[in-house]
Formats: C-alpha cells, sequence, structure tokens
C-alpha cells in the first residue's frame, strides 16, 4: 500500500494524545477558592470582585441566535478568541485555525488544479462554503485576513438552523471589530522569514459632542513570501472603516465597509516523486520509483502566475431595546468579491505528452514534464436583508428565550474561461525555471452564471423548567430558486460540440432551474447538576439542495447538482458535558458524536444512478480554554474521527471505506504563561494523523500522508506600558511533513519550514 510517511520519524500514535488531553483535564482542580482579606479589616467595606475578560475563554456565541451561555449550549463550539491570534502570530483565517483540531487545509486540489481561498475540511466534509462574516454567508475564493476580526466562531455538526444551507460538518463566523466608546489605538509592524513585512493598525475613537457615536478604522498592509518556498507571494492590503451611532441608548446603529486587495502568487505544489509511497507510474520505468526526491523548495510556476482578488463588503446593522428583555436587530449586507487566477502546474501523470519524459535513465537533470494551465476568472456577489427578534417571557412556570427571524437573500456567481493559442514549455523536474513569461489568457466567449434567492424564516426556543432541566428548539423553512445558465466554447480547451467548428459558442446549461422547500431543525436536552455544569444531549437535520454550494446545476444523472435530485441531508446526533471550573475562568468540554450524510449519489450494478449513498463520521471531542491561573492561559483540543463509506464506491485510493482528508486523530494545546519584569512565553504543539487522498485513476503516487507533530513557541517583552516586542517560532524542530496533498497524488504542500517572525505591537 502506497503512502507518504513524514521524513522524519518520531512515533506519534492515538493513544498518547489522548492520555495527553485526559491528563491536562483530570489534573485541575474542581473549583478555586477566593478570598476576601479586605473584608475581614475592621471599618471597611467589603471588597467586590469583578469578574472581567478571561483571555483565551468565550462565554458565549456572537449571534443572537444562540441565546444561552457557552455552557449551557447544546451543541460543540470553538471559539478562538482575539487574545490567542495575537499570541500565535495568526494573521489568516487558516492560520487561526490551528486551534480547533481537525480543521485544516488538507485538501490541495483535484488534477491540475489548485484549492484557492479558504479550502477548509472539517469532520470529514469540505466546509469552504459555510464561512459567514457577523453571520452572513462570506462568498467567494479568497484567503481572509483577520485584520478585523475579533473572534473566530467554529460551530460543529450540521448548522443549517442556524445559517442556512452548510456543510454537514458545521460552520465558521468571523466577528469584527465594531466601534466602542473607549478611545483607543494600537499598531503593530512585524518582520520575518519568508521577506515576510506587515503593519496593521486599529484606531478607536468616540466622537466628542456626538454622544453615543464612535468611529473606528482598522488597516493592513502585508508583503510576503512563504518560508521554505520560492517564488510564492501573499501579498495584500486592506482597509476597514466603521461608525456607530447610539451606543450605551437603547437604539444602535453600525456601519462597516471592507475593502480588500490581494496580489498573490500561488503555489502550484511540489512532485512527490522520491517520497516514500511514490512508484513508477510507468510500468516500463521502474527506475521512477526510485528516483531522488525534489527540493521542497521547488516552484513549477512562471512569472505570468497571478491569483489577485478584490473584496469588497458593505454592511449597515440595525439594533432597538424594545424593553430590558426584547431586541429587535436588522442587518443589511452588499457584498462582492472577484477572482483572477492563473496557475502554471506540472502534469506528471497521465498519457502521451502529459507523462514525465526522461532521455536519460541515469540523468534526472534530463527529466522533464509538460505544464497545464488553469485559470479562475470569478465574481461572487451577495447581498441580503436580515430580520432578528429575542425576547424573554414565561408561560406559567416556564420561562422562554426565544430568537426568531427572516431573511431575504440572492447570491450570484459569474464565472468566465480563458484561453490562449500560445503553448507553455515543460518544466524540469528538478530544476524548474519560473522566469518565463506567458502569453495572453483572454476570455473566450464562454460563461457560466448561477444565482440562488432564499427566503427564510427560523425560530429558537430555550425552555427553561427550572433550575436543573432546560430544552432548546430550533426550525427553520427556507424557500430557494436556483437559476444557471452556461454557454461553452467548442474546441480548444471547451467541451466537444459535434460538428461545430472551433470558436463556435453554444448552450451547454440551458437555463436549467431547481425550486423547493428546505426544513432544517434541530433540539436538544440539557441537564444542569451544578450551576457551573451541563450534561446534554442534541440532534440536529440540515440538508443541502442542488446547486447549493456554488449555484451551478447540472443536467448528470452522477452529480448532487442535478436539479431532479434530492437534497443531500445530514444528521447529527451528541452527546457532551462542558463545566465552567476556577471561578468560571476555565471552561472544559467533551462531546460524542455522529454524523449521517445521506441521499449521496451512488452507482447500482445496471449503470444508473440513484441517492441510495451514505457517508458517516463518528467520535469524541476534548477541549479546554481559559485560565488556569491569572498568569497562565491554555487553550487545548483533541478530536478522534472515525469515517466510513455506509454504502458508496471507495472514495481513497486505496479502497478502504473512509472519508479523503479527514484525520483520524488531531490534538492542538498553546499555552502562555507571565513571568515577573514583563515577559511571557508561551509555546504549543500540534498533532494532525494521516491524511487519505482521493481517487481518479492515478497510478503509482502516494495513496495517503504520514502524520506528524509540529511544536511552535512565543515569547514577549514588555518595553514600556505602550511598546513590546514578539517573538513567534513556527516549526521550532524543523520537521518536514506533507500539510496537504491533491486528489492524483503527485502534488503535495510541504508543512513550513523552522521560520520566525518578530512584531512590535504598540498601544496607546
Amino acid at each position: 500500500m502506497a503512502h507518504i510517511k513524514s521524513r522524519k520519524h518520531p512515533i506519534a500514535r492515538r493513544l498518547n494524545c489522548s492520555v495527553a488531553v485526559a491528563a491536562a483535564v483530570m489534573a485541575l482542580p474542581a473549583y478555586a477558592q477566593q478570598t476576601d482579606d479586605a473584608a475581614k479589616q475592621a471599618g471597611t467595606l467589603p471588597q467586590i470582585t469583578v469578574q472581567g475578560d478571561v483571555p483565551y475563554k468565550a462565554d458565549a456565541v456572537s449571534s443572537p441566535k444562540f441565546t444561552q451561555p457557552l455552557v449551557d449550549t447544546t451543541q460543540t463550539v470553538s471559539i478562538i478568541k482575539k487574545e490567542v491570534i495575537q499570541d500565535q502570530g495568526a494573521t489568516t483565517l487558516t492560520e487561526a485555525l490551528r486551534s480547533v483540531p481537525g480543521v485544516g487545509t488538507f485538501y490541495a486540489g483535484e488534477n491540475g488544479n489548485t484549492s484557492t481561498g479558504d479550502a477548509i475540511y472539517m469532520r470529514g466534509f469540505d466546509t469552504s462554503n459555510s464561512i459567514y462574516v457577523d453571520g452572513v454567508r462570506d462568498l467567494g475564493s479568497i484567503s481572509r485576513d483577520i485584520f478585523n476580526v475579533e473572534q473566530v466562531e467554529v460551530t460543529k455538526g450540521p448548522s443549517s438552523t442556524d445559517y442556512g444551507r452548510s456543510a454537514p460538518s458545521g460552520a465558521i463566523n468571523l466577528v469584527t471589530k465594531q466601534p466602542t466608546l473607549t478611545d483607543a489605538t494600537s499598531a503593530s509592524v512585524g518582520f520575518g522569514s519568508g521577506s515576510y513585512k506587515r503593519t496593521a493598525v486599529d484606531l478607536n475613537k468616540a466622537l466628542t459632542g456626538m454622544e453615543g457615536t464612535a468611529i473606528r478604522l482598522n488597516a493592513m498592509v502585508q508583503d510576503a513570501g512563504v518560508a521554505g518556498r520560492d517564488e510564492v507571494e501573499n501579498d495584500r492590503w486592506a482597509v476597514a472603516p466603521s461608525i456607530a451611532f447610539g451606543l450605551n441608548s437603547p437604539t444602535r446603529t453600525y456601519l462597516n465597509f471592507l475593502h480588500v486587495k490581494q496580489n498573490n502568487v500561488p503555489d502550484g505544489g511540489v512532485y512527490t516523486i522520491g517520497l516514500p509511497g511514490f512508484g513508477s507510474p510507468d510500468p516500463a520505468r521502474p527506475y521512477l520509483g526510485n528516483a531522488p526526491k525534489v527540493d521542497s523548495s521547488n516552484f513549477y510556476g512562471t512569472r505570468s502566475d497571478r491569483d489577485d482578488v478584490t473584496a469588497d463588503m458593505a454592511t449597515l446593522r440595525f439594533e432597538h431595546d424594545i424593553s430590558a428583555d426584547t431586541t429587535i436587530r436588522n442587518t443589511t449586507r452588499w457584498g462582492r468579491t472577484k477572482q483572477d487566477y492563473l496557475l502554471t502546474s506540472f502534469m506528471a501523470a497521465g498519457s502521451g505528452a502529459n507523462q514525465i519524459l526522461t532521455p536519460s535513465a541515469t540523468d534526472p537533470s534530463t527529466w522533464t514534464m509538460a505544464r497545464n494551465i488553469n485559470t479562475k476568472d470569478q465574481v461572487n456577489t451577495i447581498i441580503t436583508n436580515q430580520t432578528n427578534l429575542t425576547t424573554s417571557f414565561a408561560t406559567g412556570s416556564i420561562k422562554h428565550d426565544l430568537s426568531a427571524g427572516f431573511e431575504l437573500t440572492r447570491e450570484e456567481q459569474e464565472s468566465y474561461t480563458r484561453a490562449t493559442t500560445g503553448t507553455v514549455p515543460r518544466v524540469s523536474v528538478y530544476d524548474p525555471d519560473s522566469s518565463i513569461s506567458l502569453p495572453d489568457y483572454n476570455r473566450t466567449g464562454a460563461f457560466g452564471k448561477g444565482s440562488t434567492d432564499t427566503i427564510a424564516a427560523y425560530v429558537f426556543d430555550t425552555l427553561k423548567f427550572n433550575d436543573q432541566w432546560q430544552a432548546n428548539l430550533g426550525l427553520r423553512i427556507d424557500h430557494y430558486k436556483t437559476r444557471y445558465n452556461a454557454v461553452a466554447a467548442c474546441g480548444g480547451r471547451g467541451p466537444a460540440c459535434g460538428s461545430n467548428p472551433t470558436g463556435t459558442l453554444m448552450s451547454s446549461a440551458d437555463h436549467l432551474k431547481a425550486s423547493d422547500n428546505v426544513v432544517s431543525w434541530k433540539t436538544g436536552l440539557l441537564y444542569k447538576p451544578a450551576p457551573n455544569g451541563s450534561i446534554y444531549v442534541n440532534y440536529a437535520v440540515s440538508k443541502q439542495p442542488p446547486g447549493g454550494s456554488n449555484f451551478q446545476l447540472s443536467t448528470s444523472d452522477n452529480s448532487a447538482n442535478n436539479a431532479n435530485m434530492d437534497p443531500q441531508e445530514a444528521k447529527t446526533a451528541e452527546i457532551g458535558t462542558k463545566w465552567d471550573l476556577l471561578n468560571k475562568r476555565l471552561l472544559l468540554t467533551a462531546a460524542i458524536f455522529r454524523t449521517d450524510v445521506e441521499n449521496e449519489i451512488f452507482e447500482n450494478d445496471d449503470g444508473t444512478f440513484d441517492q441510495t449513498g451514505k457517508k458517516r463520521v463518528k467520535g469524541f471531542e476534548l477541549s479546554a480554554s481559559g485560565q488556569i491561573t491569572r498568569d497562565w492561559s491554555v487553550i487545548a483540543g483533541y478530536t478522534y474521527q472515525d469515517s466510513e463509506i455506509v454504502k458508496g464506491d471507495p472514495l481513497t485510493n486505496d479502497d478502504s471505506d473512509g472519508l479523503t482528508y479527514t484525520p483520524k486523530d488531531s490534538f492542538s494545546l498553546w499555552t502562555t504563561y507571565q513571568l515577573p519584569r514583563g515577559f511571557t512565553v508561551g509555546g504549543g504543539a500540534r498533532y494532525s494523523g494521516g491524511l487519505k487522498r482521493g481517487s481518479d485513476g492515478a497510478v503509482g503516487t502516494p495513496n495517503f500522508t504520514d502524520s506528524y507533530w509540529v511544536y511552535d513557541a512565543m515569547a514577549t517583552y514588555r518595553l514600556s506600558k505602550n511598546v513590546d516586542l514578539q517573538l513567534n517560532i513556527y516549526n521550532l524542530f524543523d520537521k518536514e511533513y506533507v500539510a496537504a496533498i491533491n486528489k492524483s497524488g503527485y502534488r503535495y504542500f510541504p508543512g513550513i519550514e523552522r521560520s520566525a517572525r518578530l512584531t512590535a505591537n504598540i498601544r496607546f
């Protein structure tokens, strides 16, 4: 069985991860003792202890649809606060998600194409189209910078009831920074490995003479490469101004705008030749299986490669407190993301000209590969209006916390085909030349345009029967209508069009339509054995209609986007417990879950297709977040996932019944400790189990990647009350590992080599 192994070999087993987390959790005392010496002093008033914000620990989800504190929420939710983001030196969403085990960018793309933007997998499924900003879906393929983010909320399990159609694995919500009435200015300037340079500023100001009004400006500029990778660039700048009226009053208004500009050089990956598990794709040339590995810094693209993204987002939010127990909110959002992407990737498998050529079997310097051009010319647009009402009331002895609302949303995607008449020269396997420029790639006239209109209504109710028992109920109804039209160019890079001449344009998807009503729901029962703890059960059902992820409908019998197909349905059952310990400074959670995804496309023996396929992911999670002492902060988690194809054809290249890009064991730990004299030290460990790649007929390439451990470290020193210096070191022991692999197994992304960033943090 072919596979990839890390080239450094400390053995890590699942039991070690489980024991490590369990020992850390069990070692913590159940409660912390408090003293009040001031109250014992004669003639003085008792001292009042105020529970302030606890670094690393979140008490609630930002969305008004979650009416209960996190400890009483009957669902697994991981929240990454701004303190964690800053201490880890994270700048993107994928970097911030390192604190959530089992969530990451494990998939390197299909065939010659590379996944762009935040290609995130979670609990066995692609979650890239289930990313939200302040509760509103964020469309487009973009690597999201978190310069304007207060915290990241990861909701596990079906989340259609909360957000509308979403991945079976859950949803990711980015909570943005908002104006406050406290004047504050902060900035950061950073330098590091890979030519990393970054500056960010956060300015908040209450306006004099305008009571309750404040403005906030967040801005960022970055010029950076990637440590250990030649030519790859992550250059971007962004600005996010906002203004708020009526703060600390019953009626509040927020106006936010975001503009992001990215000019990146995309990473096409590295050839897997020479890695363990690589065998010759050609039986006539067995020597390919014994070839040396290539340099992991190799870049196989050209100077024409680009990933240029422009994103704009405008949001108007209105809030009014009708009474002390009732609040109405209305949010209007317009957003647009444009992407101009060109990647020159190599073709090392296949037949004919796409094969690797080896003029001399004994001289690898003569070996070359074909290069393939992948383009993306895409525009995503969303406009939505959402109204929400939260209220508390009682019916007899039962107390209710109700959240209800409706949403109107239109989402659009336009994709245009680009092509050229020029050719791309082959590239050396071991010494690639990226200095060449490609001819212009222009639009051919072929395009695809899709849109989805949604009208939705929802209601959530938490029924508190007494101090020990409560039930949580949620129901959402979506009426959607999806339209899709595509025009193809015959010949060239387009599909075959019969006798039509090359260059002819004709419809390949002629105004396809799909509409229906989709019902999602969830229910939970919670028992509180103590005021600071809970035990719960939860069951949730969500659905993904045809064309729901990318607005592209199909006429193919084997496509889930066929308008005649039923929505894919995800069902999750969860049993868990949550505890606020150490005077509510540390939150411990544990949960057992099982998710079944039904209505998957399945091919019968007679060649017909139906929707009787079924996938399953089951496992458990442990987590801890908060402070063990006033100086000692921690966020940690362990996830075990057992995935299988209950009914359907194998997805993995080794024909096993597991799901692709789903590590069985994952562990993450990050901790910091404040020392005297202005020093803080910290560090963390990340473990990911092996990943199985997909199957597309490629032979001789590795079937799966090996597991790995990575360690990071940080230290800060406060120069003054306004300035501190922060040093982050990533991959402390310079572990070489495979972070992601593509479906064919001939391309992989190497993990970032040992690198460092030095940042000056300034506050006024």
